[in-house]
């Protein structure tokens, strides 16, 4: 049977490690926790799981801990997670399962990381991670910020998902200090940095700025094809927040250099000409959508939404506007389909039964 050490950086996260750790405790073989700094009960909670705590100098880069974490693993594979992350019992089953049959020729392991979700629960955002990986490859984690491991050799995708309940906000600025501190000292960034501190300016309403390194980015021609992809649709959202419409839709046209139409790019222009009251184009672009397979082994991000309930409650409007109120109706009861308590579904079905009884 396949051993396995979980490997984690933790700093002030009494709040939610004893919950990562209940959850998976039976799973792994070993537990190994090293800490950047903690000032609360963090590492005395560590100490109800497990000898093997670490303390480590924060040095503004995340993959120097994340590698010190994985150098001190013992087992057959490495598995790691944060803090606010958990495995639900159904993952948990799957995941004991993976380890009395895995291939010992496999390297790594890519998992689903669900990050978003709906009121009812429902997974609105995921994407997939590296979660496990074979020990003797020696992989190193890369980057100082939204660090990611280079691993190589035989990889496989299961469907074991790890999910994300963050209680609370990262500290605010943190990672744009840090990228913003590599740039004041006459350092480039990777591509894949370029995007990410273009996301975390865009986040933080530095709209200006985040054109900017997107564009950089974009014309770098050196970004994973998902993050160009992502990328579109993201810079197309700083120029609507600017007011930029001769922009956004070429930006979000863009995207289609890269790969075939998503969903998400199909909807976002559908939005587009449905904010100018063009309803008859927006129907085109949310009719697409409907039509569109998910991707298969993609591993960028998916906002499952869009594949779904977003351009059928879409259609339900627009179809409403044009003066096809029975096709609004089906459209509605589509979107019903996916999320039947939906308060916009709800809604939906007491206005169209209202327009009968009248």
């Amino acid at each position: 049977m396949t051993t396995v050490s979980l490997c984690m950086i933790v700093k002030n996260e009494e709040d939610t490690l004893a919950r990562c750790l209940n959850s998976v405790k039976e799973i792994v073989d070993e537990i190994i926790i090293v800490d950047t700094g903690s000032t609360d009960q963090t590492k005395e909670i560590a100490k109800e799981f497990s000898e093997k705590i670490y303390d480590f100098q924060w040095i503004e880069d995340f993959s120097a801990a994340r590698n010190y974490s994985f150098s001190k693993a013992t087992m057959d594979y490495i598995f790691w997670l944060d803090a606010d992350d958990v495995i639900l019992p159904e993952d948990g089953k799957k995941l004991k399962e993976l380890k009395d049959s895995l291939d010992p020729a496999v390297d790594i392991v890519m998992m689903k990381y669900n990050t978003g979700f709906d009121a009812q629960g429902n997974v609105t955002f995921s994407y997939y991670r590296e979660r496990l990986s074979k020990r003797s490859g020696n992989y190193k984690w890369y980057e100082p910020v939204h660090e990611y491991l280079l691993y190589g050799g035989k990889i496989i995708s299961v469907e074991i998902c790890v999910t994300h309940q963050k209680i609370h906000p990262a500290q605010p600025g943190r990672n744009i200090a840090i990228y913003e501190k590599i740039i004041a000292e006459g350092r480039e960034l990777t591509p894949r940095g370029l995007y990410y501190f273009s996301r975390e300016l865009k986040d933080h309403g530095r709209f200006q700025d985040a054109i900017k390194y997107f564009t950089d980015f974009l014309n770098s021609e050196k970004g994973w094809v998902e993050d160009n992809i992502c990328a579109c649709g993201e810079l197309a959202k700083c120029y609507k927040a600017i007011g930029d419409n001769n922009n956004e839709l070429p930006a979000l046209l863009k995207s289609f250099e890269y790969a075939a139409p998503r969903a998400e790019t199909c909807c976002q222009i559908g939005y587009f000409f449905k904010n100018k009251k063009n309803y008859e184009v927006a129907v085109f672009w949310f009719e697409l959508a409907t039509n569109l397979k998910k991707p298969k082994n993609s591993w960028g991000f998916v906002r499952e939404d869009y594949w779904g309930y977003i351009p059928w409650i879409e259609l339900c409007y627009c179809h409403y506007q044009l003066g096809h109120t029975e096709e609004a109706r089906g459209y509605n009861d589509k979107a019903a389909e996916y999320k039947p308590d939906d308060p916009s579904v709800l809604y939906n079905q007491n206005f169209f039964n209202s327009l009968k009884e009248s």
